[in-house]
């Protein structure tokens, strides 16, 4: 059974999973309340060294850029709707090949299009992140988020991070303004 999170919680995947070396990170969404306009969300990763930026642009794994570092980061394809249940993107982390100034990797979810759609995480219900090992199937960890984020239109979901040899993942839900872009020039992506 997996460990569920509240904001801020965290919990050591190796001491939880010895095994886990392929993550499979899910996340999905479903749709509050829309003006009939397409409502599109998209995740991505952001790889992050031990001051919290990117090495470089080719850190940033997102729907335009679905394999970074080597492939220790994949992209498993944008979702354009949302519909359905289960997971609605997936980001796939080999651990063994994050490079090793690679710190923590950021898991954020941003609405496409925000300004011209007036969208915003408050339309948004039913968000979670989950982390599953790929290779038996097991779902570890669930962060189901909770608040309403009417204002926000990007959101930090949570983070892989390396932690006394071995990795770890901690519940963000910490919201922002601006979209990708705001996030993207936080973690030192040039946009």
């Amino acid at each position: 059974m997996a460990i569920s999170l509240q904001k801020g919680g965290n919990i050591s995947l190796t001491k939880t999973d010895a095994s886990l070396e392929f993550a499979l990170v899910g996340l999905g969404w479903d749709t509050r309340t829309t003006d009939g306009k397409a409502f599109d969300l998209d995740a991505s990763a952001f790889l992050l060294d031990k001051n919290g930026h990117v090495r470089n642009d080719s850190d940033f794994c997102f729907y335009g850029q679905l394999k970074v570092a080597n492939g220790a980061v994949e992209h498993q394809g944008d979702n354009l709707t949302g519909e359905g249940d289960g997971d609605d993107e997936q980001i796939r982390i080999t651990l063994s090949k994050v490079p090793a100034e690679i710190e923590k990797i950021a898991i954020v979810v941003t609405i496409y299009d925000f300004e011209a759609r007036k969208q915003n995480f408050g339309m948004v219900s039913n968000a979670f992140v989950r982390l599953v090992n790929a290779q038996s199937k097991t779902e570890i960890v669930r962060f189901d988020l909770s608040e309403d984020a009417s204002t926000e239109t990007a959101m930090i979901f949570a983070e892989v991070y390396r932690k006394d040899g071995g990795w770890s993942f901690k519940a963000i839900g910490q919201g922002y303004s601006g979209g990708l872009g705001a996030v993207a020039t936080n973690f030192g992506v040039n946009i």
